[in-house]
């Protein structure tokens, strides 16, 4: 009879505390899928144009799904992977061996990258300026503070922005960069710069001047004028602009590559907008913007190019 009597109040003790808990613990789980929710992502500021025109389409397809998205220099979007403010970022590198390592052996999150598209930096110029077109030689003599025409060169940032990485490790291959390279705040700071200087040569995305549906862009394209880069590989013409066609022929010398890193180990928003930018819709808006997707065929016509 005691071992009964002991037993009861327990037994009653323990019903009590699963029922507390599981009236209680619903409000304290996330309420997401993959059509429904809100999540943070952190993008690299040179993309904002064709993002946006992802998201638009993106949240009008599935209205109850809210991506928030901070752009910012690539340095600080990884900074935001590292430290769990947010799960996917979109850059221009995907992830190393050691850090896929850190991620599933130190982390104990894993992450996963992969290539969406591919980009250009293009260089623009004044309007009044009669240098529209440069050899890479030039490029680099400009960016090394070494240029005949004593030019400034004009960036979107000074040391954490992907643009200014490209520049380092692309062009100058580690190198220094000359006392006359500057520093704006953004790329259409970059442009509304070099609108106003005659002797300034501006480094930015093509995404930003590539959208010919886009009055922001076409505002853009009125300020400055795009330079065309030597082809030295190139028999028909010498120089060539950052045109979609002459990234995807290798033609155009300056490509970089556009890749999402997202850590999400299960089926919510975040794996729901990747598909979405990988799959038909999303690669023919990199399209639309003058990238070029890096998940389908891309055909190449003859057209005639208005300047």
């Amino acid at each position: 009879m005691n071992i009964q009597h002991t037993c009861f109040p327990f037994m009653v003790l323990a019903a009590g505390i699963l029922l507390f808990t599981s009236c209680h613990s619903g409000p304290n789980i996330p309420q997401e899928t993959p059509t429904s929710g809100t999540i943070h992502i952190s993008v690299d500021e040179s993309f904002k144009p064709v993002i946006d025109s992802q998201l638009k389409v993106f949240e009008s397809s599935f209205p109850d799904a809210r991506i928030l998205v901070d752009y910012k220099p690539e340095a600080a979007c990884l900074r935001d992977i590292y430290n769990d403010s947010t799960r996917m970022i979109i850059i221009t590198r995907g992830l190393s061996l050691p850090e896929e390592r850190y991620f599933r052996d130190t982390a104990k999150t894993p992450a996963v990258s992969g290539i969406l598209a591919f980009d250009a930096v293009a260089l623009v110029v004044n309007n009044h300026s009669r240098d529209t077109v440069m050899s890479m030689d030039e490029v680099r003599a400009l960016l090394e503070g070494n240029d005949p025409k004593k030019r400034d060169a004009v960036m979107d940032g000074v040391t954490a922005t992907s643009t200014v990485r490209y520049a380092m490790d692309s062009i100058l291959k580690g190198r220094a960069m000359g006392k006359n390279v500057m520093a704006a705040r953004s790329s259409p700071q970059v442009i509304s710069y070099v609108a106003d200087h005659e002797n300034a040569v501006g480094f930015i995305g093509v995404n930003w001047i590539g959208d010919q549906e886009d009055s922001m862009e076409l505002a853009f394209l009125k300020k400055v004028k795009v330079v065309a880069i030597r082809c030295d590989r190139c028999t028909d013409q010498p120089f060539v602009y950052p045109l979609a066609a002459n990234i995807v022929l290798k033609k155009y010398p300056m490509v970089r590559g556009l890749y999402y890193i997202l850590k999400e180990n299960y089926s919510g928003i975040g794996n729901n907008f990747v598909n979405f930018l990988q799959y038909e819709r999303g690669q023919l808006i990199f399209k639309r913007s003058y990238l070029v997707p890096a998940r389908m065929s891309f055909e190449i016509r003859d057209a005639e190019i208005q300047q």
